[in-house]
């Protein structure tokens, strides 16, 4: 994956201060488990697999290509990706007050299983979703 053009989309998703760049996105990329998934100009998905755990690292998708679909496609294909590697059950964290990702996350299978308080930058809660995986 081009980490110069996944930071670019994550500045273009994300406010300022939240977006991820080039040499985080390439630490993230360089981890055992791994990878990402890139749509040019429009989002890309970041994820990891240990033992049979997977792990949504982050999800952008450019404000112009919201609700098209990009996002849950993107998801899909990580899931998919990650049972490819082994997984089981795939977890992520979504601030409480993005009502949006929360949507999407739930209309892909997501439950909340936990909660880390104050956990962003903005004092807002992450919630800890998960969801089962299936070959």
């Amino acid at each position: 994956m081009d980490a110069a053009a996944a930071a670019a989309l994550h500045a273009r998703a994300f406010p300022p201060g939240e977006a991820w760049g080039v040499q985080a996105i390439t630490l993230m990329l360089e981890m055992p488990g791994c990878f990402g998934i890139l749509r040019r100009d429009a989002g890309f998905v970041l994820a990891r697999v240990a033992a049979d755990e997977a792990e949504i690292l982050t999800l952008a998708v450019v404000p112009e290509a919201r609700r098209a679909g990009l996002g849950g496609a993107l998801l899909a294909e990580a899931m998919a990706a990650a049972v490819l590697r082994g997984a089981g059950t795939m977890f992520l964290e979504v601030s409480e007050t993005n009502r949006a990702a929360r949507a999407l996350y739930r209309a892909g299978g997501f439950t909340e299983v936990g909660r880390r308080p104050r956990y962003y930058a903005d004092g807002s809660d992450a919630l800890v979703l998960r969801r089962a995986l299936s070959g």
